[in-house]
């Protein structure tokens, strides 16, 4: 999810969690070094983004030593209107949400209702995953840790882009979709179990989890303008609106509703709140006086390594973002950057992105919000801030994240163009097209529909109303779909298998780009023909 269109999500976390190298760097001519890189300074810094990113709004938090540095906006809140993005303005902060589920989860341990080691179906006793063994040993530190077994966004879909399908519904759905890899074997990043995650913490406090948020973090901690829903945030006169790159140009875009997957995404913020919640974060959950969110000791697990995750080899020009240890702890990505232990992580909903960043030996808090589908953006002004607090030598960081993201870019763009160039062009479906229309059905999802509207031929996905696009056909009985919402950046191939009396026996998905979010797991989709009407 990185513009210039919308780059994969693995992207985004891996430039935040120290793996950079994803993307070709600059060439050296095109790196300033750090002796001629300017001085830094936050607003120029943020200005340049801007401009330099092609992101209508940021918002920046800097809390040091205890005390707001920076709590201020800079650019539009929306495109075509000059009201400003402040240190008040609202932004989706997506995935930044999942330590605020951690931290409640910690607050229950600390109140003896739970321990991390519990077994989940301890809580929720109708849990299942795919496999037995594991739905009998996951714990509850293990919904936060993403070595579940599951792929890469696995089941993603179920809520991703908006979905009707029901918090409830999505965790039933859950034990239909396979493991990737054995239990506890390796690091991949996760979304469902921290909506289990969620459900446990609701089902403990006996209302929902943005009631259990609002009155166990948010009060507490002062966050008044802060919201658990999208729908509440839009009802405050100073939000930001989401934009997407569409053929290239930025735009406005709706807001993704989210309302199935709070415990993952839920919650919506500003500078001026998140900037309490990083100070909260960096005292070891302690308040004014005597008063606390969580204890030390939960401080300290949220913050401890529990998954490891690889280290890339970045390019050159990158050299100084690789970690020495890179991990995913309780809610927080776990590295260090120049010798110090960093606390972060990304977020990123349809038109908005956001990091935070913590170095607990500085007592420095950093978060970022975007407005637009810029990892490049934040992940460059994140370095310049760092160094600058640090103590190191600037480097221009904006024109080596631009240059990258270019290039990588290009390179896509070069790969699809030979994708195309390669196909068979005169090879013909082997059946006549109305043959291929009808209900197809998947375990975990449900069913996806293909139809005869007029001239056009239309997929569509019966529980995600946004998510329905026309079929073109690319070669032989592989077609690609191409969605109406053209900021979903998420054009798929749909290719059929036949039995052998020309009858189809499956359909399978996958996307045409490697830039497309990872939350668009079509290739976990294995599609058979609805027959007779009759879905499971």
């Amino acid at each position: 999810m990185l513009q210039k269109t919308r780059l994969a999500a693995l992207l985004l976390l891996a430039l935040g969690a120290g793996a950079p190298a994803l993307a070709a760097a600059p060439e050296p001519s095109a790196v300033s070094t750090a002796a001629a890189a300017p001085a830094f300074d936050l607003d120029a810094d943020v200005n340049l983004a801007l401009k330099t990113f092609d992101v209508p709004g940021i918002a920046i938090a800097i809390v040091k030593d205890g005390k707001v540095v920076a709590a201020k906006g800079f650019g539009v809140r929306q495109l075509g209107d000059a009201a400003p993005v402040t240190g008040k303005t609202l932004f989706e902060i997506a995935s930044n949400s999942k330590a605020f589920t951690a931290a409640g989860l910690a607050m229950l341990v600390d109140d003896g209702k739970l321990k991390w080691d519990d077994p989940v179906t301890q809580h929720l006793p109708g849990f299942q995953m795919s496999d037995a063994y594991v739905s009998s040993a996951i714990t509850v530190r293990d919904l936060l840790t993403h070595r579940s077994g599951l792929g890469l966004g696995a089941g993603d879909l179920l809520w991703w882009p908006t979905t009707t399908f029901s918090t409830d519904e999505i965790i039933e759905r859950l034990r239909h979709v396979k493991l990737a890899t054995s239990f506890r074997n390796s690091y991949a990043y996760d979304n469902l179990l921290y909506i289990v995650a969620g459900k446990i913490i609701a089902d403990k406090a006996g209302k929902s989890w943005g009631e259990a948020m609002q009155e166990r973090i948010l009060n507490p901690l002062g966050m008044t303008a802060t919201t658990t829903s999208v729908e509440a945030m839009l009802k405050s006169p100073d939000h930001s609106a989401p934009h997407s790159k569409i053929n290239g140009k930025i735009a406005v875009v709706k807001p993704m509703q989210v309302a199935n997957a709070v415990g993952a995404v839920g919650i919506n913020t500003n500078a001026e709140d998140i900037a309490k919640w990083m100070t909260a974060l960096l005292n070891e959950g302690k308040l004014d006086g005597e008063k606390r969110l969580f204890s030390a000791a939960q401080a300290r697990e949220m913050w401890t390594a529990q998954t490891p995750m690889k280290i890339a080899e970045p390019k050159p020009a990158l050299a100084a973002t690789k970690p020495n240890f890179n991990a995913y702890g309780l809610g927080f990505n776990l590295r260090d950057y120049r010798g110090r232990k960093i606390a972060m992580h990304g977020g990123a909903l349809q038109g908005f992105y956001s990091r935070v960043l913590l170095v607990p030996e500085e007592k420095l808090g950093v978060a970022i919000f975007t407005n637009a589908e810029n990892g490049a953006s934040m992940t460059a002004l994140q370095w310049r801030i760092l160094d600058h607090y640090m103590g190191a030598a600037p480097s221009d960081w904006i024109k080596i994240y631009a240059r990258q993201e270019a290039e990588s870019h290009k390179e896509e763009l070069d790969k699809q163009k030979k994708a195309v160039a390669a196909r068979a062009a005169r090879s013909q479906p082997s059946l006549a097209l109305a043959a291929y229309n009808g209900a197809y059905q998947d375990a975990w999802y449900g069913t996806v529909t293909i139809r005869q509207d007029g001239k056009k031929q239309l997929l569509s996905f019966d529980r995600t109303p946004d998510l329905v696009g026309e079929l073109e056909h690319f070669q032989h009985d592989t077609f690609i779909v191409r969605w109406k919402e053209r900021n979903f950046n998420a054009d798929a191939y749909v290719s059929f298998a036949l039995n052998p009396d020309g009858s189809i026996e499956r359909m399978k998905m996958a996307p045409v780009s490697t830039e497309t979010d990872f939350s668009y797991d079509f290739a976990d989709l294995a599609f058979t023909p609805v027959k007779d009407g009759k879905t499971k």
